[in-house]
């Protein structure tokens, strides 16, 4: 088995686990590795089998990006045109917040996360293949928290369900870091940096890189310089530039 099945072989187990939890906190959770396991496993197996990589790990999924489209930080526009996935959704939804339908690749909404990180790629990098011969980005937890008509990051869950999820997606992201043994290792936003040193214990020198999300003013006016930067240290090739 070859490491992009084998990843798909943890998402798989993952998924099952966390299907498994019971929630208080949320009144709603989707779990894209269900529903949009087409574009998951294509986006894996595209682009997941490639060790000595630097690995970006993000936190979770906004209700716009993955939870649509099934690929981290998945704004649906970039997914289909930019990397070319075009996989239905698939098997049961779950119960759907009004506020938050599961549309898939028909959603008309952006992700702005994912319009901020995907398209920055695509701008210094031209093609998804060539970001990726570089790169690999993979999500913490796979799970959209939902309450009181907003998505929950997963610090906001109670004590116990924090404790659960944890448990899940570091052992997930323990596997997928010994399989794909990346050269540098990176958290999107402090959550996902405080995970990955975590599960490393020490081990691993870890980089940060600031949250693409439109809601943090500072991203809203450094986020580019901050990843162009990171690309200068850590990339092994030169993006094409602004």
């Amino acid at each position: 088995m070859n490491r992009a099945e084998q990843i798909i072989e943890i998402s798989a187990q993952l998924a099952q686990a966390l299907d498994q939890l019971h929630w208080e906190t949320p009144t709603h959770v989707y779990n894209p590795l269900n529903y949009a396991w087409p574009n998951y496993t294509a986006y894996i197996r595209c682009f997941g089998a490639q060790p000595g990589r630097v690995l970006l790990v993000g936190m979770n999924p906004g209700p716009w990006g993955m939870a649509q489209s099934g690929v981290p930080f998945g704004d649906v526009d970039l997914v289909r045109d930019w990397m070319g996935f075009d996989g239905a959704l698939t098997g049961k939804l779950p119960e759907q917040h009004p506020k938050y339908p599961i549309s898939g690749l028909d959603c008309h909404r952006n992700e702005g996360s994912g319009q901020r990180l995907w398209g920055w790629a695509q701008e210094r990098f031209g093609t998804a293949e060539q970001f990726f011969s570089q790169a690999f980005i993979w999500n913490y937890c796979p799970l959209l928290f939902i309450a009181q008509d907003r998505n929950l990051i997963p610090e906001k869950l109670n004590a116990r369900e924090r404790k659960e999820v944890t448990r899940l997606c570091d052992w997930a992201l323990t596997e997928v870091i010994t399989l794909l043994e990346p050269c540098t290792l990176v958290g999107i936003g402090r959550y996902a940096e405080q995970r990955l040193r975590q599960v490393t214990q020490g081990a691993r020198p870890i980089e940060y890189l600031l949250h693409p999300s439109p809601a943090s003013p500072q991203a809203n006016k450094s986020w580019t310089s901050h990843a162009d930067r990171l690309v200068a240290e850590f990339f092994a090739i030169d993006p094409l530039g602004p």
